[in-house]
């Protein structure tokens, strides 16, 4: 028979979020694929975990990914975790799930800590409906389209950034939205020095320009609240005929499926496996 593939959710930063579902799962698989060894470590060894650990990140090639296929065809059950929170969420886990998936392998979650949720629940600001963008690209015709993108939603919106770049993100975000556009930034969630702090666009923008951020930041951005206008046929992409554009001008698969989510509003799977069957 083949192994599982687990998708465990690990804590954003207090171990003492990892639930024991997790904390069984971790130790009970043969081998875990972590996205940095050196940070997860500490965390396997805190619960006792002898599993093998291996190397599964953004650049990982085909290679390391057909290895751990190998092993789940071998019998192996198998745990996929990120840094922090919960895999795949603008993590690199996609191409594993989607290939185990194809293979007809179980893949079971294992639920828990997500920075988008715990940011949303403390943000004070509408998370009946939400838009998630990750890590906007740092320049470029992509950045100001995902910027009018936020602008025009009319559901809140949550962004990562990195606490270089937060106070140049809400700049470009209070030129885009307005100044007045609510918003909150939180930042080392669940951690020592956590804090959320909500406003205005102009406000947070001017409080981190003279103060800079710390550790990991989530920022949320307030939507309209209006309805989104109606899209003629015209602007509806063909997500096939994009995605061979997007491939003819030399873009990684993971880049083109990054793309055609954010243009065509498919999710990162579909477009990952659509991708690939081009």
């Amino acid at each position: 028979m083949a192994g599982t593939l687990y998708v465990v959710a690990t804590p954003l930063g207090n171990l003492g979020d990892l639930s024991p579902r997790a904390a069984q799962t971790l130790k009970s698989v043969g081998l875990v694929a972590a996205e940095d060894t050196r940070h997860s470590r500490p965390l396997l060894s805190h619960i006792g975990s002898t599993a093998e650990l291996v190397s599964f990140h953004a650049h990982s090639d085909d290679g390391d990914l057909r290895r751990l296929l190998e092993r789940l065809a071998g019998g192996q059950d198998v745990a996929l975790i990120t840094d922090a929170g919960t895999p795949l969420i603008s993590d690199p886990g996609v191409s594993l799930v989607a290939a185990a998936r194809e293979r007809g392998f179980p893949v079971v979650t294992i639920a828990g800590p997500s920075a988008v949720v715990a940011a949303l629940a403390v943000s004070g600001l509408p998370a009946d409906r939400f838009t998630f963008l990750g890590f906007l690209p740092r320049k470029g015709g992509d950045r100001k389209r995902l910027l009018a993108s936020v602008a025009e939603s009319p559901w809140t919106v949550v962004l990562f950034e990195s606490p270089l770049r937060v106070d140049t993100l809400l700049e470009d975000l209070a030129e885009v939205c307005g100044g007045e556009r609510r918003a909150a930034v939180a930042r080392e969630l669940t951690k020592v020095f956590e804090e959320t702090r909500a406003g205005t666009l102009a406000e947070l923008a001017g409080y981190y320009a003279d103060a800079p951020a710390r550790g990991e930041v989530t920022v949320v951005v307030a939507g309209t609240g209006r309805d989104p206008a109606p899209r003629s046929e015209a602007q509806v992409l063909d997500p096939e005929a994009r995605a061979r554009e997007l491939l003819a001008e030399g873009l990684s698969r993971r880049d083109v499926a990054d793309r055609l989510a954010a243009e065509t509003g498919l999710s990162r799977n579909t477009a990952y496996r659509l991708v690939n069957e081009l």
